[in-house]
């Protein structure tokens, strides 16, 4: 049985409070307070729920309905405040998409601030979702008296590792995020040329995403030059550096300074920052005496939010559906438990409860979706108690197998005019905006209400098709394409059920001098009247690049020729592969638009000025072992 309160408040509004900061700035920011029958203020201190948003303060859908009017009704005063340089706020030219030097700052001094109004009773929470959650982290390193609770959910806590690089590529994602926040950055507003260079850049973003690598005052986003200076430094600097360490981009790095509160950290196996949530977890709830909470579900970076049992493709059940029903049930119950002191028993719950995918019937549902199923598990720890390591190794006639192989290299073609396509994934924010139709006024239908992703957000079956970026008739499943090598295992004697994260090691040489190492895991389910393909479900990816592949502190090209191991981290996942499935690996060197494109020329990132093909070969011997090491549930 769901958690809730009957609504108990009607609901009064102060908009556009200008919070002063320490240097003076002033953020905007709307107080909603509970209200008597006559519409006046309830008299009293209440406790406080606080977000901070970059997508405006007064978006019905992100902020007022599930955040505002929901607490509000239950007995909190709650807060909601555009981030500095964004909507109605202060700090024009100061907003640098993530990478906000002064947001831990800010937010604590916003909670300063609350504490010391007459209707607050001095206890803050906070919540908010992706960017929403990032400043909820950086505000607990500043560790303000009054902030007593979080529930941080899908946040990156490292904008190097998973959000705007991964494995030493570019992340492409991010490349589409900025032209959402460019559109409505205030210093834009007013000006229609610069609005229209922002508008047809994201009407054009698959085009946009081949025309790489930009340079200053040469891509659309020239007209918001702070925004622009982001995507040159997600673009061009794949070290490790003191930009990428501050706090507000790096916060694993400052978790040693996280206020000791209870915190909930979650996020969903198809959203990019899964292994940020989960690390979030692990190392709090080790230095933390404070109650820390992790949940996993089979959602991607908006999925529990938006709610329904199926992503993109496929199907996970009813155990699945959340959405605010859910999600805000269960904030409150945290919530009322340290904000009001309410006995909602929180301290029972195990402090991990995650989404085991699979063991569905791998039928179509009445909405056409792949029936892949899953269950909630819970669980005292993360990785869950009773996963053991399991090395998988590549082997002779593309075997998966437990044994060690012994055969001979198998060598590709990378072609960086023709990459593998990306087919769904872990992405986020990686959006376009259809174009309006010829004779309808754009001023009637909002940008929002014109959004539709570029990358799919979450699982599909792995086969080009004509909707895709990259994608070019006929259309081949990509286990047929040459330039992917497919590792699977016999079908499944019994089910296996793996929890974890997941290390790839493969041996590779190459032609070039630069190159990339991609590793996807696959559930394989076999051939059927309805799926005569079986069906080819990604589960995670991820990718290494060479000039890296020893660390981030400096680059070191390859030898051609010799061969190198490529550690490959891949995010976190919870799946059951049912008997008669197939564990599968591909391993390729590229995943466009999920990933740039490595042109193999060694030049510096970013700057390159031509295009080679490489020939890449996978050693799997004895001495170079390739292997994926799996965390296998025991019993």
């Amino acid at each position: 049985m769901l958690y809730d309160r009957a609504p108990e408040n009607g609901i009064v509004v102060a908009e556009d409070v200008m919070v002063p900061m320490a240097d003076g700035v002033r953020l905007a920011t709307d107080v909603y307070r509970p209200a008597l029958p006559d519409g006046s203020a309830t008299p009293g201190r209440f406790p406080v729920i606080l977000t901070r948003t970059s997508y405006d303060k007064s978006n019905p859908v992100m902020q007022v309905e599930p955040v505002a009017r929901f607490f509000t009704k239950r007995g909190y005063v709650t807060v909601v405040q555009d981030l500095r340089g964004r909507g109605k706020s202060e700090g024009h030219g100061q907003y640098f998409h993530v990478a906000n030097v002064r947001e831990g700052l800010d937010g604590a001094d916003t909670i300063a601030w609350i504490a010391a109004q007459p209707w607050s009773d001095g206890r803050v929470g906070m919540v908010g979702s992706s960017h929403s959650g990032i400043v909820q982290n950086v505000a607990a390193f500043h560790r303000p008296p009054a902030l007593k609770a979080l529930w941080v959910d899908v946040c990156p806590t490292s904008a190097f590792d998973w959000e705007a690089r991964t494995g030493g590529a570019q992340a492409l994602q991010m490349f589409a995020a900025l032209f959402l926040h460019g559109w409505d950055v205030p210093e834009i507003q007013g000006d229609a040329e610069a609005k229209r260079r922002i508008e047809e850049g994201v009407e054009n973003m698959r085009t946009l995403l081949t025309q790489g690598p930009w340079k200053t005052g040469e891509s659309p986003l020239t007209v918001v030059p702070n925004l622009e200076q982001i995507l040159m430094r997600y673009q061009n600097n794949g070290i490790k550096d003191a930009w990428w360490m501050q706090e507000v981009l790096e916060h694993k790095a400052y978790f040693d300074r996280f206020a000791d509160i209870p915190c909930v950290v979650s996020s969903g196996w198809f959203d990019p920052f899964s292994a940020d949530v989960a690390g979030q977890y692990v190392t709090l709830s080790k230095r933390l005496k404070s109650p820390q909470r992790l949940i996993l579900g089979p959602w991607g970076h908006a999925g529990m939010r938006a709610g329904g049992t199926a992503s993109i493709e496929v199907d996970f059940g009813g155990g699945a559906d959340w959405g605010y029903r859910v999600f805000n049930s269960e904030r409150l119950r945290w919530f009322d438990r340290w904000l009001k002191d309410m006995p909602t028993r929180v301290e029972d719950d195990a402090p991990v409860h995650y989404f085991e995918m699979g063991g569905g019937s791998g039928k179509r549902t009445r909405r056409g979706h792949f029936a892949h199923g899953g269950i909630w598990r819970d669980d005292t720890a993360w990785p869950p108690t009773g996963m053991m390591p399991t090395p998988y190794y590549l082997a002779a006639n593309r075997v998966l197998s437990t044994t060690p192989a012994d055969a001979s290299p198998i060598a590709w073609t990378h072609d960086p005019d023709h990459p593998v396509p990306t087919v769904g994934g872990a992405v986020a924010g990686f959006l376009e905006w259809v174009k309006v139709p010829e004779g309808m006024d754009a001023a009637y239908i909002s940008p929002r209400a014109r959004m539709r992703t570029v990358v799919p957000d979450g699982p599909m079956h792995q086969k080009e098709r004509p909707d895709l970026v990259g994608c070019r008739a006929p259309y081949p499943l990509l286990a047929d394409r040459p330039d992917v090598l497919v590792f699977q295992t016999e079908p499944l004697r019994e089910d296996v059920a793996i929890a974890g994260p997941i290390e790839a090691r493969i041996w590779v040489a190459s032609s070039a001098v630069d190159t990339d190492v991609t590793v996807k895991l696959l559930d394989v389910a076999p051939p059927t009247e309805t799926e005569p393909e079986g069906f080819h479900m990604l589960l995670c990816d991820s990718i290494r690049r060479a000039r890296f592949r020893n660390g981030y502190d400096k680059e070191e090209l390859l030898k051609p020729g010799e061969v190198v191991e490529f550690v490959v981290e891949l995010p976190p996942v919870a799946n059951r592969f049912k008997k008669g499935h197939r564990i599968r690996v591909d391993i390729a060197s590229s995943n466009f638009p999920r990933f740039d494109i490595n042109p193999g020329t060694g030049e510096p990132l970013g700057r390159h000025t031509k295009k080679i093909k490489a020939t890449n070969t996978l050693h799997i011997d004895k001495t170079h072992p390739s292997r994926i090491v799996l965390p296998v549930m025991k019993g």
